[in-house]
């Protein structure tokens, strides 16, 4: 079984890495996930994980490791929430907004009560702004991003309890 890369797909993830200044970027589909780091002197080093089984022909940019030879590194705090199963996850990479617009209040704060299926935040992604709902009903207890910070795919966004 061979595994064919997308050049396409690297490229608009690249672009998608560059506009949201993000550092690391990483993508899933049929069992190829494509990580994109980001090295200091601002350009995009892709890695590409499949499994070991799946021989992969690729450019010489492109390292092929397994999933369990690459573990990723704990990059901040907000990892400590990551299973918490009140963690409103990003539901894709963009940008983060708490408000609808800049003067408006944001869509939550600490202590509110919220019902699921409430909007919480909001994210840019590709200039569209994309609700972030709540997946259950409950107290928000912390908010782990502010307004205008990049984020990542799955990365915990507000905690409910």
């Amino acid at each position: 079984m061979t595994t064919q890369l997308d050049t396409k797909v690297i490229s608009k993830l690249a672009e998608i890495l560059d506009k949201t200044n993000l550092t690391n970027l990483e993508y899933e589909d049929e069992g190829c996930r494509i990580s994109l780091t980001r090295n200091f002197g601002g350009t995009v080093a892709p890695q590409a994980y499949v499994p070991a089984v799946a021989p992969i022909s690729a450019p010489a940019s492109v390292s092929v490791e397994t999933p369990a030879a690459a573990p990723a590194p704990a990059q901040n705090a907000q990892e400590d929430y990551s299973n918490n199963s009140g963690a409103v996850k990003s539901p894709m990479v963009g940008v983060v907004y708490l408000s609808s617009e800049p003067s408006a209040p944001n869509y939550v704060k600490v202590g509110d009560s919220v019902n699921e299926g409430d909007t919480v935040c909001l994210i840019e992604a590709m200039k569209t702004f994309n609700p972030v709902k709540a997946h259950i009903s409950g107290k928000v207890s912390k908010i782990l991003v502010a307004s205008g910070d990049p984020v990542e795919y799955g990365e915990p966004l507000i905690i409910i309890e």
